[in-house]
C-alpha cells in the first residue's frame, strides 16, 4: 500500500504531539522522518518510526532536552546533546555548522551524548539545500565484526558526503558495510536475495541470504579491510572531537544511545575557488554519466541521483509502507 507524503506527516506528527512534543518539535521531527520515507529510506523513516517511538517510552530518548554548547574554539564547537531526539539535535548541529560556514567559510560541530540520527543523508541534503559542501559521520554500538573477526567490534558507522548544485545535489551517504542493516532487513522482509554477497553464511562463505548474515551477524565491510579500518578511525575521530563515547562504551545491552557525531559545513561563496563553481560540478558529473554502461541499457548514476528519482516517483505516487507497521502507526 501506499500513503501520500501529508498523510504520512500529520500522522507523524500526531503521534509525536500525543506523547509529548511541542508542536514546532513535532513538525520537525516528523518532517525529518517523512522526508526520509519519500527519498526510498524507509528503515530509517517509517520504518524506524515505532522503535523511536519505544526509545521515547523507555526513557532513552528525553524528548524535551535540546543540545547545549560545551566549548567554542574558532570554527569548532563542540555541544552536548543531552540524549535529546537524534534527528533533531543532528539537524541543529548541521544547521549551526552552516551558520559558522557563512561566516567563515567553514565550520564544525560535534556532537556527543545524542541518539540516533535516522537517516545520516538528511544532513547532507541539508546542507546542499544551503548552498553548503558537507561532511558528516557518526559512530554507533559495536554490531559489525573488524575484518578477519567473528564477534562485533566495530561500529557500522554511517559516512555522508554533499555537494550543492543546482541540477540536482551530490549528496553520499554510505554504511561502512556492503549493506546496510536496514536495507539488509528489506530484503529480509521480500524473501529477496542481495543482489552481491553481504557478509557471512554460518559455514563461513560469502553469501547473498540475508537470513544467513542476520543469524551469524558477520556483514561483510564495504572494501573489506578498508571499510573495517574506516569504521573504526571515524569511531576515534568522532569520540576524541567531541568528547564523547566510543563504540565500546555503546554497548547497552542491545538500546543504541550516548552517540559521537561530526558535521562540518562549508560555504563555497567564501572560499572563492574556481573548481566550486556550478559549471566545473556539471563537468564533471557529465564526465561520469557519459561513460559506458557494462550492462547494455543500464545508466549510470551520480550519488544521490536515483534518490532524486524516487522521491518524484512517491510523491506523484504516495510512499510505499508495510501494512503492518503503518497499522501499528495509526492506532499509537
Amino acid at each position: 500500500m501506499r500513503v501520500s507524503f501529508e498523510t504520512m506527516f500529520n500522522e507523524f506528527k500526531r503521534v509525536l504531539i500525543n506523547i509529548g512534543f511541542s508542536n514546532n518539535k513535532a513538525r520537525l521531527c516528523a518532517r525529518l522522518f517523512s522526508e526520509s520515507s519519500l527519498d526510498g529510506v524507509y528503515s530509517h523513516g517509517v520504518n524506524r518510526f515505532p522503535l523511536f517511538i519505544d526509545y521515547i517510552k523507555k526513557g532513552i530518548i528525553k524528548i524535551h532536552n535540546d543540545p547545549v554548547r560545551i566549548q567554542k574554539l574558532g570554527i569548532f564547537e563542540r555541544w552536548d546533546g543531552q540524549l535529546g531526539p537524534g534527528n533533531l539535535n543532528a539537524y541543529s548541529s548541521m544547521s549551526r555548522a552552516i551558520e559558522i560556514a557563512n561566516t567563515n567559510g567553514m565550520g564544525c560541530v560535534a556532537l556527543r551524548n545524542t541518539n540516533h540520527w535516522m537517516r545520516g543523508g538528511t544532513y547532507g541534503w541539508q546542507a546542499a539545500d544551503a548552498n553548503c559542501i558537507a561532511l558528516c559521520f557518526t559512530n554507533t554500538m559495536p554490531n559489525m565484526p573488524p575484518w578477519g573477526a567473528l564477534d562485533k567490534k566495530v561500529g557500522n558507522n554511517p559516512l555522508v558526503l554533499a555537494i550543492p548544485r543546482a541540477e540536482g545535489h551530490i549528496v553520499l551517504d554510505m554504511a561502512m558495510s556492503q549493506f546496510s542493516y536496514g536495507k539488509l532487513n528489506i530484503y529480509l522482509r521480500n524473501n529477496e536475495q542481495l543482489p552481491l554477497p553481504g557478509g557471512y553464511d554460518t559455514d563461513g562463505n560469502l553469501t547473498c541470504d540475508p537470513s544467513q548474515i542476520k543469524e551469524t551477524g558477520r556483514f561483510l565491510p564495504a572494501g573489506y579491510w578498508k571499510g573495517s579500518g574506516l569504521a573504526i578511525i571515524l569511531d576515534l575521530f568522532a569520540s576524541i572531537l567531541s568528547d564523547g563515547n566510543a563504540t565500546h562504551m555503546v554497548d547497552h545491552s542491545g538500546d543504541e544511545y550516548g552517540l559521537s557525531q561530526i558535521f562540518m559545513a562549508w560555504n563555497p561563496a567564501k572560499l572563492k575557488s574556481e573548481n566550486l563553481k556550478q559549471t566545473f560540478v556539471t563537468e564533471v558529473v557529465n564526465f561520469i554519466r557519459n561513460a559506458e554502461p557494462a550492462t547494455q541499457g543500464e545508466k549510470v548514476y551520480y550519488p544521490g541521483e536515483r534518490t532524486l528519482k524516487t522521491r518524484e516517483h512517491n510523491r506523484q505516487h504516495g510512499i510505499p509502507v508495510e501494512k503492518e507497521i503503518w497499522d501499528k502507526i495509526i492506532t499509537m
